[in-house]
């Protein structure tokens, strides 16, 4: 990075590429440039200590967790994070365990997503390079010219600490999210999406959690989703209608359902305690296209989300920013500028099998209304995954994590 001017109304900053977002992808995609010998600075709207405590997915998949050991971000990762074997699906009040270890050879990783933020962070400032924070009234400009990266060039500006700034760059890269500025400046952007006519109810307690992986459960009542955080941190979701108002659920109805959803034909008991944490999550899912327009690509939630049934929102972000690196390594280190046509293409290969993924698990696991033959369907499905060693073995390549997407 280099200081091009500083005036008394405008600071002048040049880069290869803008990040918009300090989240998992703007971060990681940060990272990825740094390894290949790419400059980038990286924008985020809100301060540090907010990035770093918002509470978000904690499930990472297998070539997520590849990813960031070969970056040398997961010493914390790996010394505190949840190795997970596989996951108990729970219907008619029994388990049923999916060992994915057996099943495919690797596994999931527990660790929350606020956690890789925090670390992601820590080694980019530790390297002297820039995020900056409270990066207010962002806009951008000149991202039309396609594939001209030696042209006129792109140019972001914002505001922070009181002066004004203008970063110059070559491409910016939009991880700001669904609600970010990045979106908005895709020209022509259609959106395929499927609301869900349900919500979950989500709770972080200080309970030990009793066993060390995840039970999905199928119930009459509704969906429950039994995990965790931590050794001393329980997370816990159940399904609530989609307009369900929080101030409804006190502490003991959130325990005295969660009693009722989960199996009981066995000698499985939770621990309970005090809930720090609860929301309610709605269910739906986006995939928006083109995930480029000129010299801006859009990674991560900017592009689509996934009902949380599959653990999928924060991998899609680490896998669209891997095919990201690639292209930007293409076309500002190998000056193959029409690599950046090829984005869009291989993200939503990789996207739309995730939220086929997540349709199925949400479909197979939820309560739909009262009709019985939807019901039926659904433990007949089940049946078939806990039975069959070639329906288990599906669940469990999807889970765990398909590769990410590569170039051609």
């Amino acid at each position: 990075m280099s200081l091009r001017e500083t005036t008394l109304s405008v600071d002048v900053v040049e880069t290869q590429v803008a990040i918009i977002g300090a989240g998992p992808a703007g971060l990681v995609l940060s990272h990825l440039l740094t390894s290949l010998g790419i400059e980038s600075v990286v924008l985020e709207v809100r301060d540090r200590d907010y990035v770093e405590h918002r509470v978000r997915a904690g499930v990472l998949e297998s070539p997520s967790v590849e990813l960031l050991s070969s970056l040398g971000l997961a010493d914390r990762l790996e010394r505190d994070g949840l190795a997970h074997r596989g996951i108990e699906l729970a219907f008619n009040g029994r388990r049923h365990r999916l060992d994915f270890v057996d099943l495919v050879g690797t596994s999931i990783t527990v660790y929350g997503q606020q956690e890789v933020v925090k670390d992601l962070i820590a080694a980019r400032l530790a390297a002297g390079d820039p995020i900056v924070f409270e990066a207010l009234d962002v806009t951008l400009e000149g991202l039309a010219a396609p594939n001209d990266l030696d042209g006129d060039r792109p140019v972001v500006r914002y505001r922070h600490g009181g002066r004004e700034h203008e970063l110059r760059c070559q491409v910016i890269a939009g991880c700001d999210g669904f609600h970010g500025i990045s979106r908005d400046h895709v020209a022509g952007l259609t959106t395929a999406t499927r609301d869900y006519p349900f919500a979950w109810l989500r709770i972080l307690a200080e309970a030990a959690p009793t066993i060390d992986e995840l039970i999905y459960s199928n119930h009459e009542r509704g969906f429950a989703l039994y995990s965790m955080r931590s050794p001393t941190i329980t997370r816990m979701y159940l399904q609530v209608a989609a307009d369900e108002q929080l101030d409804t659920w006190s502490d003991d109805r959130i325990w005295s359902e969660f009693d009722e959803r989960l199996p009981t034909g066995d000698d499985f008991a939770f621990n309970t305690g005090p809930i720090i944490e609860r929301g309610i999550t709605t269910m739906r899912s986006v995939v928006a296209t083109p995930m480029r327009h000129g010299r801006l690509l859009l990674a991560g939630d900017a592009a689509h989300i996934v009902p949380p049934t599959g653990a999928k929102g924060m991998n899609l972000a680490i896998a669209d920013v891997a095919v990201m690196a690639q292209v930007l390594d293409a076309a500002l280190n190998k000056g193959d500028s029409a690599a950046l046509e090829r984005y869009t293409e291989t993200c939503l290969a990789r996207v739309w099998r995730a939220q086929h993924f997540s349709w199925w698990m949400t479909s197979m696991l939820h309560r739909f209304g009262d009709d019985p033959f939807q019901r039926e369907l659904q433990l007949s499905e089940l049946a078939l995954v806990t039975t069959s060693t070639a329906a288990a073995t599906n669940l469990a390549q999807n889970y765990v994590g398909l590769p990410f997407g590569t170039l051609r």
